[in-house]
């Protein structure tokens, strides 16, 4: 038996869903600004968008609890996953890419569902920011990418309560795919945050405010092969092995820990049996749903 992953309900994907769409206009906005607005670029708004999220995150985890009726067990479990996660970061952090935090949150993601995986990012990196000391403009974008790597994981197909359960090493190839691409992806989309600061730096890789979509597109594509591709592919390649080699002991440690702590176990009452002796003692039958 194991552990189903935290199931999305209607208040939960609404909380999801507006947070992802902020994450998306910090993001992109910029490349749609006039050349001729005050602000171009992202050092002013990170603080603005620190204190959104924040209350977001805070209405993903309540809009989940709500909608599957969990408990502060739930909760705990992120805390410490999170804790594990920001004390992986350091290990790695500075040397090519190399961050083996990454495949922990492939993992975790792939237990807990994406809903508490994309939380579970956004304060992994929030509290390694802090254990660290990288803390600047870049750690909101670092949360909210972070959130959608963990998140992406937790919808691949195959979970546990699919019709068709993805189990062993077919598994871990999934995820390890997963991951290698979404490392990539992750790279990519902070890159995106730091270009737009990059104002002047060369005609050819730099951002321009105001000019054509498509001409800074290419000029991005063209920063993101000259200053980060290598250590992006530091971070993929660390992210396969760890999870072909320890992700199947991790991940069925992870379903142990969170069927204990009775993630979504539905408890039903059926009525009393009546055995045809006549004898007819009154008996209460408790079930678990925690596959």
């Amino acid at each position: 038996m194991s552990a189903r992953p935290v199931r999305l309900g209607p208040r939960s994907v609404t909380a999801l869903v507006l947070v992802s769409f902020i994450g998306l206009v910090a993001f992109c906005w910029p490349l749609f600004a006039d050349a001729g607005s005050a602000v171009t670029s992202h050092a002013g708004d990170a603080p603005w968008l620190f204190a959104v999220m924040l209350p977001l995150l805070v209405a993903v985890v309540v809009a989940t609890i709500a909608d599957c009726g969990m408990d502060a067990k739930a909760v705990a479990m992120l805390g410490v996953l999170a804790a594990v996660g920001a004390a992986l970061r350091p290990l790695g952090a500075g040397t090519a890419g190399l961050e083996p935090m990454f495949f922990l949150m492939v993992l975790s993601g792939r237990v807990l569902g994406p809903g508490f995986g994309f939380v579970l990012g956004a304060v992994t990196m929030f509290a390694s920011a802090l254990l660290t000391g990288g803390v600047g403009p870049w750690m909101p974008f670092q949360m909210l990418s972070m959130g959608w790597f963990t998140m992406g994981a937790g919808l691949l197909p195959g979970a546990a309560g699919a019709r068709r359960r993805l189990r062993g090493r077919g598994e871990l190839l999934m995820l390890s795919a997963y991951g290698f691409v979404a490392a990539f992806a992750y790279g990519t989309i902070m890159n995106l945050q730091g270009w737009v600061l990059l104002q002047g730096l060369s005609s050819g890789i730099s951002f321009q405010p105001g000019a054509p979509l498509q001409e800074n597109l290419v000029r991005f594509l063209a920063y993101v092969v000259a200053t980060s591709l290598g250590w992006d592919l530091g971070r993929a390649v660390l992210t396969v092995v760890l999870t072909l080699t320890i992700g199947g002991t991790l991940l069925k440690a992870l379903r142990r820990a969170t069927r204990r702590a009775n993630f979504e176990a539905q408890v039903t009452f059926r009525g009393p049996e009546r055995p045809s002796t006549g004898e007819a003692p009154h008996r209460t039958y408790v079930t678990y749903d925690a596959e």
